[in-house]
């Protein structure tokens, strides 16, 4: 949220810098995020003055420039080459000095320098408005008025206003600070309690300064709007106005001014105005021209399902029926503290308005909001919970602004519909358990000096401690608990005294085993060059409906979403890997290696399953361009190898035990299940191309998603196996076959193990040949088998029994032909 510095001492009278004020509202919980300077023109002017033009003569060696001498108040005239046709001596101009930067409405800034131009030498810029951001017009120079003052810096001559604008990063719960007079008046209490308390504080007491509307009036009563409420728990309150005779037009300076500073766009006077009471008070307005209010009646309520609305952006918009509307005779007119509509806003032929100041239920704004995915400057500050009891002021201090601005004058009665009064909330607050809490050890007198400056009066007092009122505008102030941080944040946390020991209490819980496998492998992935990425558990539902429709199961829905990207729990973390991977291709980053540790959440029969997986991610090129080495683009085979290096993190696997097998799954081009011992623990294989394009991505890429509490359980306890190196040496013999094509390798090692279990340590393969001289159907395998004794060296008829044996064992069992 931003606050200006100069909008906010209009309500606080105090001697605060800028650095001052900052400090002091981070203190007291209003975080300042950020501070940035404003200009109401970009520069500020700096280095411009208000020249005269004393003699202007044809350049010597140029038909469209002038040599001009221009008196800047600085002594001797200045020497100003000057290309504008409407340049004329007794001119007052405006004359950017050297070094002076200037900022043009079109193009880049640029500084002014002393130069030569076509031999003349030039010390300055005589001025055309565009060329300092003033104005579109580059006809000429801007010509000023006769009696302007010679010297006089421009940014006086134009009234710049320069600022300091507070980003403060607002807290939900700070609801009573979503304006300037809020944050003015939570500042007040804080500067004088500082002032009163703290011996170091270098600043007096302020005081809160409240705009004076004691000098509203009510001219006529003959356009008074007929307003009824039906659904006045949505509504506890309901204030109006008719302001008859308006000339809508574009707001004055100071007020486009206030506007721009903060961020927000200037449309007309009257939008202008609610928006400027909106940021200064916290409390929304809304302004209907009463040309759309048919049969001059407003009705508040709630209207039937599917209801058809346009709103002001042009969208038209089906109600749930649980939305509040602000209705004419017929017809819905306006989301009530929402969006309005776009047949009911204030437009330059519009002549009478009807005011609205109203106090709506928080959960319904919330609702409404959430519902159609708008997030305006209204619902953000109903939502968090306006005060009931300021309505009429903010309608009173817009009017008059309105008669100031636009002319009119006050035709209806003030319209006031408050069902039942919201009294203030009574708390009471126990001295020993504010020591207790807060740390503090505050003398009685103190702590209600703090809450008298914090509006919160005491109407009880004994010897244990007070009841105090709290104001209607903190909707978080409700406990003791509240009370005692609303005066630490008053008193200022830094006076808690820093205790001289700590106690701890030794835990003798185990460590998390989970955490510390989860470090361990992403220790050896990031060793190995890839990146860990982190994505929110929530995703869009037209990932996961696509998901579930191919899985059966049921995605986890959200009954309150924060928009329709954000509306499910995540089933996969295969998607939220696809953004990453889009994220990075478009910042040319196009080699990835991605993993990211994350639960995914799915919905089975009537309870939830939440699961640990582990993604891994890869694509483009594994290594980096590099001249002695040739790019090799990443495979499956990459893929697979990094799954068994992960699983190698759990313990000793057996490798025979690990398979790679089809199976059928929408988002994959090849899906193959991961299982270990014949138990599934993940899928591995390449995305789809459909899918990838919708991720903006052409290359590519290999994906797994393995379930780390499945394979936690598989290997859980699992004791670390360690052997001695082998005394006695290995020997490594080949063989080359013909098989058919659909058998594959891993059942080939699974045969060779079968055969042989106690000399063979290995099988590797090392070529694979589908082509001339084999027959169709078939491919060639050249493998190579690991044979040893841990006891003994082998002998060679040991070797060649072992052999014979593996050989008949392939062509008994798998139809292998031996190539010799």
């Amino acid at each position: 949220m931003k606050i200006s510095y100069n909008w906010l001492k209009e309500y606080l009278q105090t001697n605060l810098s800028v650095d001052e004020m900052s400090s002091l509202l981070t203190g007291s919980g209003l975080e300042v995020e950020s501070i940035e300077d404003f200009e109401t023109i970009k520069g500020g002017l700096r280095g411009l003055v208000i020249g005269e033009v004393l003699e202007k003569t044809k350049h010597p060696g140029a038909d469209r420039l002038s040599v001009t001498k221009v008196n800047v108040g600085t002594g001797e005239p200045l020497q100003i080459v000057c290309g504008a046709a409407n340049v004329a001596a007794g001119q007052k101009v405006l004359v950017a000095l050297t070094g002076a930067k200037l900022y043009p409405v079109f193009g880049d800034s640029f500084e002014i320098k002393k130069s030569k131009i076509r031999g003349e030498a030039s010390e300055g810029m005589i001025c055309a408005e565009d060329e300092v951001g003033l104005g579109q017009s580059h006809e000429g120079i801007m010509v000023l008025d006769s009696n302007a003052q010679v010297g006089l810096p421009a940014a006086k001559y134009f009234k710049i206003e320069s600022d300091s604008i507070f980003e403060i990063g607002l807290t939900p719960n700070r609801a009573d600070a979503a304006s300037h007079m809020g944050v003015a008046r939570d500042l007040c209490s804080v500067i004088n309690t500082h002032a009163a308390y703290d011996k170091t504080a270098k600043y007096n007491k302020a005081e809160f300064v409240l705009p004076d509307v004691n000098n509203f009036n009510i001219s006529k009563t003959n356009a008074a709007i007929d307003v009824s409420v039906e659904d006045s728990a949505a509504c506890p309150r309901y204030s109006g106005i008719t302001i008859s005779g308006i000339s809508v037009k574009e707001s004055p300076a100071w007020l486009k001014n206030r506007l721009v500073s903060i961020g927000l766009k200037p449309i007309n006077n009257v939008v202008d105005i609610t928006n400027f009471v909106l940021f200064e008070t916290g409390q929304p307005l809304h302004a209907f021209d009463t040309a759309a209010i048919k049969d001059k009646k407003i009705v508040v309520k709630k209207l039937n399902k599917e209801t058809s609305f346009i709103t002001l952006d042009g969208v038209e918009r089906k109600l749930a029926g649980t939305e509040l509307m602000i209705c004419n005779s017929t017809e819905p007119m306006c989301i009530a503290g929402v969006y309005g509509g776009i047949n009911s806003g204030v437009t330059e032929k519009t002549k009478e308005i009807f005011l609205e100041s109203a106090h709506f239920n928080a959960a319904d704004i919330r609702k409404a909001a959430k519902l159609h995915g708008l997030k305006t400057d209204a619902s953000f500050r109903f939502e968090r919970g306006t005060d009931p009891n300021g309505t009429v002021y903010a309608l009173k201090r817009a009017a008059l602004l309105i008669k100031e601005i636009a002319g009119g004058e006050v035709t209806s009665p003030l319209i006031d519909i408050y069902s039942t009064d919201i009294p203030s909330n009574k708390v009471f607050l126990n001295y020993h358990r504010f020591n207790v809490l807060s740390g503090l050890n505050l003398t009685y007198d103190v702590i209600k000096t703090i809450l008298a400056s914090c509006n919160m009066p005491v109407v009880e007092e004994n010897a244990e401690g007070v009841l105090i009122a709290v104001p209607t505008y903190k909707v978080d102030v409700t406990r003791e608990a509240d009370v005692v941080e609303e005066i630490l944040r008053t008193y200022g946390y830094e006076h808690i005294p820093i205790p001289q020991k700590v106690n701890v209490a030794l835990s003798g819980f185990k460590t998390n085993s989970h955490h510390e496998l989860q470090k361990k492998i992403s220790g050896w992935l990031s060793a190995n060059g890839f990146y860990e990425i982190f994505n929110n558990s929530l995703t869009k539902s037209a990932y996961t409906e696509k998901y579930n429709a191919e899985n059966n199961n049921s995605s986890v829905k959200l009954l309150n979403p924060l928009s329709n990207d954000l509306n499910v729990m995540r089933q996969t973390l295969l998607f939220s890997s696809l953004e990453s991977v889009q994220y990075n291709l478009n910042r040319k980053n196009e080699h990835i290696r991605f993993y990211e540790f994350g639960k995914t959440y799915s919905q089975e029969k009537n309870s939830y399953v939440e699961t640990n997986s582990l993604s891994l991610t890869v694509s483009g090129i594994r290594n980096a361009e590099n001249w002695h080495k040739q790019n090799q683009p990443f495979s499956f085979f990459y893929l697979k190898s990094v799954i068994e290096n992960v699983l190698g993190q759990f313990g000793n696997i057996e490798n025979h035990y690990l398979h790679f097998n089809p199976t059928d799954n929408g988002a994959y081009g090849l899906a193959l299940e991961v299982s270990y011992n014949h138990k599934s623990i993940g899928i591995a294989g390449s995305i789809k191309k459909s899918i990838l394009k919708n991720f903006d991505t052409d290359q590519e890429l290999f994906y797994a998603e393995l379930n780390i509490d499945s394979i936690s359980r598989l290997f859980k306890n699992q004791p670390l196996k360690v052997k001695e190196i082998a005394k006695f040496p290995t020997v490594k013999r080949d063989l080359s076959m013909v098989i058919d094509k659909n058998t594959n390798y891993a059942d080939i090692r699974n045969l060779a193990f079968q055969s042989e279990k106690k000399l063979l340590k290995g099988v590797n393969i090392f070529d694979v040949y589908e082509g001339k001289g084999i027959e169709e159907g078939k491919k060639s395998y050249a493998l190579s088998f690991v044979l040893g004794d841990d006891e003994k060296t082998l002998e060679e008829k040991q070797i060649d029994g072992v052999m014979n044996k593996l050989i008949q064992t392939f062509e008994t069992k798998i139809g292998a032909q031996i190539r010799k």
